[in-house]
């Protein structure tokens, strides 16, 4: 026999089988899980303010010591409740972390106090275009009308009509419309100032989403509010009831109104990213702009709730021209001032 063949051959001794228990694994974690799991318990029921200097600077770490012990679990696939443990410490840790500071409350006065009024300030050609709309549609639907009432008919859907026509009489329209008496705090402002918001945010909200499709749908649907809106000044035109008539319609106008302009220009603006790009992909000039567009029909909706509890309520509480008017001129040199300076202080001390 050869030498390769007369010794004896030594076999490599087998690599040693390292078992990790979820137990073992425990120890020297657990301790930092718990702690985490008590800040991010005090976080959520206090908010982060109820956390010391020492325990926010803590956090973080902690955080991270949870992720890696998440990541070596799985990897040593450890028993599935440790593993679900881990997951859920980690996705409240997270939001703890690096979720949102402000809250709700917060959040909505900023928007109000900077975000709406400088996204207004921001798009003042898109607002010009959306009034000039309306302004129009207002003018084709009053020479339509003055003429031959019947076009009132056309023009309005049977839920916006309120029972006006052609037939009304001008007793109807001032007893029963204008110098209507007050319905009660329930009935005013509960039950028709949330009808009158549901359905003009409907609208408001069609006009920006609209602009989506070039523009032309929002400039249309703009139009055709002024239409119904013209159709309406002549048949109280033709009663002898103007004056009364946009006393009645200012109070909650101004505001309304411009809410719908607002949502309007927002959808032309989303409109203008795509159709003129620029430097820019659509999508990317979409993305650009699609933020301050957002804000204008974000904050033109919380306006049309406030016009549904001055229609639904403040406007017959008011119940003659002349205050009417105030109202409409108060309201209207408020909005002007709070769009023309909100937020300009904020953007100079940055």
């Amino acid at each position: 026999m050869s030498a390769s063949t007369s010794e004896p051959i030594e076999l490599a001794a087998p690599m040693p089988v390292v078992t990790l228990r979820s137990a073992e694994f425990r120890k020297g974690r657990e301790a930092a899980w718990r702690d985490l799991e008590a800040l991010i318990a005090r976080v959520e029921g206090k908010g982060v303010a109820g956390l010391t200097a020492d325990e926010m600077q803590r956090l973080p770490t902690l955080y991270r010591t949870a992720i890696s012990s998440l990541s070596v679990a799985r990897a040593i696939a450890l028993d599935r409740n440790l593993i679900l443990y881990l997951e859920a410490l980690a996705l409240r840790a997270y939001f703890i972390v690096y979720g949102p500071r402000a809250g709700f409350a917060e959040t909505l006065w900023v928007f109000l106090k900077r975000g709406f009024p400088t996204a207004a300030r921001s798009h003042l050609g898109a607002i010009g275009v959306a009034f000039l709309a309306i302004l129009a549609g207002t003018a084709v639907g009053f020479a339509l009308a003055v003429g031959d009432e019947s076009w009132l008919t056309l023009l309005t859907p049977d839920g916006l009509a309120g029972g006006r026509s052609a037939a009304s009489t001008a007793a109807q329209l001032r007893d029963g419309e204008i110098f209507a008496p007050w319905q009660g705090f329930v009935a005013s402002f509960v039950v028709f100032a949330n009808a009158l918001f549901r359905n003009n945010a409907t609208v408001a909200i069609l006009c920006f989403a609209l602009g989506v499709a070039g523009g032309a749908p929002t400039f249309v649907l703009l139009f055709y509010q002024g239409l119904i809106f013209g159709a309406f000044v002549a048949l109280h035109y033709n009663r002898g009831l103007l004056v009364d008539f946009l006393g009645w319609v200012s109070i909650h106008g101004v505001t309304e109104f411009g809410a719908l302009i607002l949502c309007g220009a927002g959808g032309l603006a989303i409109a203008a990213a795509i159709v003129t790009p620029d430097r820019f992909t659509r999508v990317e000039n979409l993305s650009r702009e699609g933020r301050q567009a957002a804000a204008l029909a974000g904050g033109g909706v919380l306006m049309l709730f406030v016009a549904g509890l001055i229609e639904g309520g403040f406007r017959q509480l008011v119940a003659s021209t002349p205050g009417r008017f105030a109202f409409a001129a108060a309201t209207a040199l408020a909005w002007g001032l709070y769009f023309a300076y909100a937020g300009r202080e904020a953007r100079r001390g940055e």
